[in-house]
């Protein structure tokens, strides 16, 4: 079964905005979030997941090819960053109690994510 059957565009909606919620008040991550464009960057991930997961092409009509690497590379990403960053969204996952199946492949697809976005080595 595929995320959007499952939890639909409103589920991966609902996960977003439980992430945000937490997001805001993040210390680490948290402040690598434009202050004045919270709306915009919780619309990007919204559409971005839509996207992915097999909903609406918005996110492809509107920006074009995700590039998130390249999209995040003025941020400092180490494994601090990128842990922190999973921690909030599994949060925000079992906020919105995110069902089986989909909750394993979207930690999965998460972590490779959040792994792949490191551009920062620790600091020793």
């Amino acid at each position: 079964m595929e995320i959007i059957e499952q939890m639909g565009e409103q589920g991966l909606s609902d996960l977003v905005a439980a992430f945000y919620r937490r997001m805001k008040d993040d210390t680490l991550v948290g402040k690598m979030y434009p202050a004045d464009d919270w709306e915009g960057s919780e619309e990007r991930l919204r559409d971005f997941l839509i996207y992915r997961f097999g909903g609406s092409q918005k996110y492809i009509e509107e920006r074009g090819h995700p590039r998130l690497r390249m999209r995040h590379m003025p941020f400092r990403v180490d494994s601090a960053a990128s842990n922190r960053w999973m921690e909030i969204m599994r949060a925000a996952m079992d906020d919105v109690k995110v069902p089986s199946p989909s909750r394993e492949t979207l930690d999965d697809f998460f972590e490779q994510t959040a792994n792949f976005m490191r551009n920062t080595p620790d600091a020793r």
